[in-house]
């Protein structure tokens, strides 16, 4: 513990993740809700950071150098009694600052392994070290107090007290249902690389003429150049707009008026077997989704039959050309997405249950 002792119930505590992140916001306002003080030390802006915080400190994002240097030291800076990870690399750190009367919870909220298949960096000495820091932290997670995970199948898949916390909407920070726009608008919110689908994204909005394209999310400094190369292009020119990382009720304000979302996630280890959080956001905006073709977004999608799966840029042209040219087949769709999320989304009572969880452990006495 610092030298100042505890100030705060729960300190979230992350080396790569922006305070702007979704999942960080939801995890704050059920804190919050159950009446926990929290503490965010991340990056980025500290504006876009979650409402209700008591306590907001970030750090500029930097290299891997500067990285390593938070993952240590964030845990010990921290103020809080109970200690939630989110990253794998603050995990070995924050174990040892448990010794000091914390408690410990980690949130993988991806597979962290499957995940580094999807980094380009991730090769040679870097991908041997990264994968032996991950391994590492996946066996160190199982001891924590409490091992949050966002879907069934994300390791640890045995822990000393495991739970599941999926990626639900929040839906105080969705729009109310509006009026489509005259122009058709096609929507992205997330991570934005090629593996995501940004590319196919705009080649399939560059093969439909009538449609825009909105993309909220920081993109790869690797795809960067290309995507802004082919944005610029006669075919595309003018149609895409690129918002950067916003925080959740901006990046979700864009849904007013947008016609359908995208997810067009390539078919690798860490999203295969994935069903993206925007998903299910889109539908309980009534946007149509347009997705490829991996097993549990597609079924979803098939289920729901509020959208379209498709197998490239070639298919999703072909679904927002249908939608633009049959205004009946939209609306059927967009019925349907709306009335799938009512019907089938869950309420907060995930994050809810699991911060009644955390006040247990922030109220024990040490």
């Amino acid at each position: 513990m610092n030298s100042h002792g505890p100030a705060y119930d729960v300190s979230i505590v992350t080396s790569g993740h922006d305070v702007a992140d979704a999942r960080l916001h939801r995890l704050v306002g059920a804190f919050v809700r159950a009446g926990l003080s929290v503490e965010v030390r991340g990056l980025g802006d500290v504006t876009a950071g979650p409402e209700g915080a008591a306590s907001v400190v970030t750090k500029d994002r930097g290299g891997m150098v500067a990285r390593g240097l938070r993952a240590v030291s964030s845990p010990w800076q921290a103020r809080g009694r109970v200690l939630v990870l989110l990253d794998p690399d603050t995990i070995p750190s924050a174990v040892v600052a448990k010794l000091r009367g914390r408690a410990l919870v980690v949130d993988v909220h991806e597979d962290y392994a499957a995940l580094l298949s999807d980094r380009q960096w991730a090769y040679g000495v870097a991908g041997r070290l990264a994968r032996g820091l991950v391994s590492m932290s996946t066996r160190l997670a199982r001891r924590a107090d409490l091992t949050v995970v966002a879907d069934a199948h994300v390791p640890p898949l045995h822990a000393r007290d495991r739970v599941v916390v999926r990626n639900e909407p929040d839906h105080t920070y969705l729009p109310p249902l509006s009026k489509p726009d005259e122009t058709p608008r096609a929507l992205y919110v997330g991570d934005v690389r090629a593996t995501r689908g940004l590319f196919t994204m705009l080649d399939a909005v560059a093969a439909a003429p009538h449609w825009g394209l909105d993309i909220v999310g920081p993109v790869s400094s690797i795809d960067e150049p290309r995507a802004l190369a082919r944005a610029g292009e006669a075919d595309l020119a003018g149609r895409v707009r690129w918002h950067g990382r916003l925080a959740p009720a901006q990046s979700w304000a864009l849904a007013s008026g947008a016609w359908i979302g995208f997810a067009l996630l390539d078919d690798t280890a860490a999203f295969h077997d994935a069903v993206p959080s925007k998903l299910y956001e889109y539908l309980a905006c009534g946007l149509p989704a347009v997705v490829t073709d991996l097993p549990r977004q597609a079924a979803l999608v098939r289920e729901s039959g509020a959208g379209v799966v498709v197998a490239d840029a070639v298919g999703a042209a072909g679904a927002l050309n249908d939608y633009a040219n049959d205004p009946e087949l939209f609306a059927a769709h967009r019925k349907l997405a709306v009335s799938w999320s009512r019907e089938h989304a869950e309420d907060s009572s995930a994050y809810d249950e699991l911060a009644a969880r955390v006040a247990v452990l922030a109220r024990r006495p040490r």
